[in-house]
């Protein structure tokens, strides 16, 4: 399954430059609805972080979602909120993956392209009718100047891949989780290989790092990678450790930091290794324990946003490490205990958009 490019393409990393982030602002009809107040509280605070320092685009419908986001007064110049059906709030999945291409024909000019991927809300568990449509409704949509809002799009829809489900190094790595991609309600018709040449056709992708192991309590994303291991500069590799505050060992995250260990660069070199503390678990109010973890912080031009859960031992650890991996980067905690009890945190309701023509 390939598509023959005579191009080159590039999957950015998420610390490159970029212009905009794009969110989906919870309502009443997704289910946050029992808890939409604290949902937006929290919601509103991922936006003043962020639209302090970049762009933002909100996403979600009109009516009582459009009048309660007016209500928080975000100021116009850093944020736009733009009409549109919604089921929910995962915009990390639903979102475009943004590629440069380079035509060989024309002198290595680059372009930059937005791939719409199908989006099944991860193995078809809840309705994404709407939220399949998202990247589509994006590119049809006019900025200020009256180009499309994104860059030019690339229909993927034959194809299930959530955002969240990978990482890049900008340079042509990708890690991702087999738990994931090879998940029967995915692309089931499709083999290992043939999703490793897809990816590498599509993404520009010339590494895969593929873990076996690896798995939050709660998760209903199948091992999302952006739960358990991130890609940084310098050839590093952010991983959630094994061993809870509470001195308890999680056999599987146990497994996945001794597969990292035999990780290579395309170089031949092993990766650099930077641990990140687990938080203690947290329950919700049936007693099923959620997935809090620290590797869910998204990557910005000047600022690290890093979920907290209220658990100051951890969470100051989690931002002092994110510090070592991230020097030039100012490490901005935001409470995500309200995100975790719909199962995800920071940056599975964020995606980074490296081309918005507001």
């Amino acid at each position: 399954m390939t598509t023959n490019n005579i191009s080159l393409r590039r999957l950015p990393a998420e610390w490159e430059p970029h212009e905009a982030v794009l969110l989906a602002w919870p309502h009443l009809d997704t289910d946050w609805a029992y808890m939409i107040d604290e949902a937006r509280d929290c919601f509103a605070d991922i936006i003043s972080a962020i639209s302090a320092r970049e762009r933002v685009i909100v996403v979600g419908p009109s009516g009582e979602s459009r009048e309660s986001f007016d209500a928080r007064n975000f100021a116009p110049h850093a944020v736009t909120y733009i009409e549109m059906p919604t089921n929910d709030t995962w915009a990390r999945d639903f979102g475009p993956i943004t590629i440069e291409q380079i035509q060989a024909s024309s002198g290595d000019s680059a372009s930059t392209l937005s791939l719409d991927f199908k989006f099944n809300a991860w193995g078809m568990k809840f309705a994404a009718d709407k939220d399949n449509l998202i990247t589509r409704r994006l590119c049809d949509t006019a900025g200020s100047d009256g180009r499309s809002l994104l860059p030019p799009l690339i229909n993927c829809q034959g194809f299930v891949l959530e955002g969240g489900s990978i990482e890049s190094d900008g340079c042509g790595t990708l890690l991702t989780t087999a738990e994931c991609l090879l998940s029967p309600n995915r692309n089931a018709q499709l083999s290992e290989q043939q999703i490793r040449d897809y990816l590498a056709d599509q993404l520009g992708i010339t590494h895969q790092l593929w873990l076996s192991h690896g798995a939050l309590a709660g998760d209903d994303t199948d091992s999302h990678i952006d739960t358990l291991a991130r890609l940084a500069p310098d050839d590093t590799i952010l991983y959630v450790g094994a061993v809870t505050p509470e001195g308890d060992t999680i056999p599987e995250l146990a497994l996945m930091a001794e597969q990292l260990r035999g990780f290579l660069t395309p170089e031949g070199h092993p990766y650099n290794l930077i641990e990140l503390p687990l938080p203690s678990p947290v329950y919700d109010e049936n007693g099923e324990q959620l997935p809090a973890t620290y590797a869910n912080y998204l990557v910005g031009p000047t600022a690290v946003y890093l979920p907290v859960y209220s658990q100051p031992l951890p969470d100051r650890l989690a931002e002092m490490t994110l510090r070592v991996a991230y020097p030039d980067r100012e490490i901005v905690p935001v409470d995500c205990r309200a995100l975790i009890r719909q199962h995800g945190s920071l940056h599975c309701v964020t995606m980074q958009l490296p081309v918005c023509n507001l």
